[in-house]
């Protein structure tokens, strides 16, 4: 089947492809992501973890269903693989430009569909060196029925509460730097609440902000040292119900920089990113 795609560009420059393929992906995803400079920040099935996909939406369990990817965390069992794997079917767009496009998604296993998607995302230049990617999804419960959203760490695996937007970021031969307002490493940043999460490899910082009150009070998900990745917890510790007609709504902005941000320059720039 060919392929969807949208081409993002910012400051006269490409940054970014938005990719779905029906008949090889379980979902739509952006890759690559470049900063202004040319720089790759995503990166695409590393061997590592083969259904990590650059930037995307997404999330290990939904009513028992993997809209992950891999082996889905099984209580007092551990990773397994399942057929429990559902997919996020491009609906149609509502509008496709190049500095941003608004997409709907049909989230569907066993043949129902249990969410439908409105997502909007759009670019915005901060500087010469530096663009926001602003990411808002809502997930509205249309399975007719109330369902609830976790994560390994809800099944029985502490630490592990990830789900929801997530950035795959490229493996280089140093584990990258991640830090917040309050604190340096994988440590002090994952698993916690911060108003951003910063992350700087070799000549790029991506740097993570929740732009509304409820994306604000999710924790984010961090790894840094088996693997480059950051993105926030849906369902940190507790499974997040939803009810039948209900909808779920996040937004995520992410600033794409070239070269090694300090502390006060990422919290500069997230100010901006916000009110963009």
């Amino acid at each position: 089947m060919t392929p969807t795609a949208a081409l993002l560009s910012c400051a006269g420059r490409p940054v970014g492809r938005y990719t779905y393929r029906p008949a090889s992906e379980s979902r739509p995803y952006f890759h690559p992501v470049t900063t202004l400079g040319g720089v790759a920040v995503t990166e695409e099935r590393p061997a590592d973890h083969l259904h990590h996909l650059g930037t995307s939406v997404a999330v290990p369990d939904v009513a028992g269903h993997n809209f992950w990817g891999g082996r889905t965390f099984v209580r007092d069992q551990g990773p397994t693989v399942l057929d429990n794997h559902g997919v996020q079917r491009h609906v149609g767009w509502k509008l496709r430009d190049p500095d941003g496009f608004v997409e709907e998604l049909s989230w569907e296993a066993d043949d129902t569909e249990l969410l439908r998607e409105h997502r909007t995302v759009a670019v915005a230049e901060l500087s010469d060196t530096a663009w926001v990617l602003d990411f808002s999804f809502s997930l509205t419960n249309r399975s007719g029925a109330d369902l609830s959203i976790g994560s390994p760490a809800t099944n029985g695996r502490p630490g592990a509460g990830y789900g929801g937007f997530f950035w795959r970021a490229p493996k280089e031969t140093a584990a990258p730097a991640v830090f917040s307002g309050s604190g340096d490493g994988e440590e002090a940043v994952h698993g916690r609440i911060a108003d951003w999460v910063a992350m700087t490899g070799d000549g790029w910082t991506l740097v993570f902000a929740g732009a509304t009150e409820e994306t604000r009070r999710d924790p984010w998900f961090v790894r840094s040292n088996s693997y480059p990745g950051v993105g926030s917890s849906l369902a940190a510790t507790e499974r997040l119900p939803v009810p039948a007609g209900a909808t779920v709504v996040r937004r995520v902005v992410t600033v794409v920089a070239d070269g090694r941000l300090d502390r006060a320059t990422a919290a500069a720039y997230v100010r901006r990113a916000v009110t963009a």
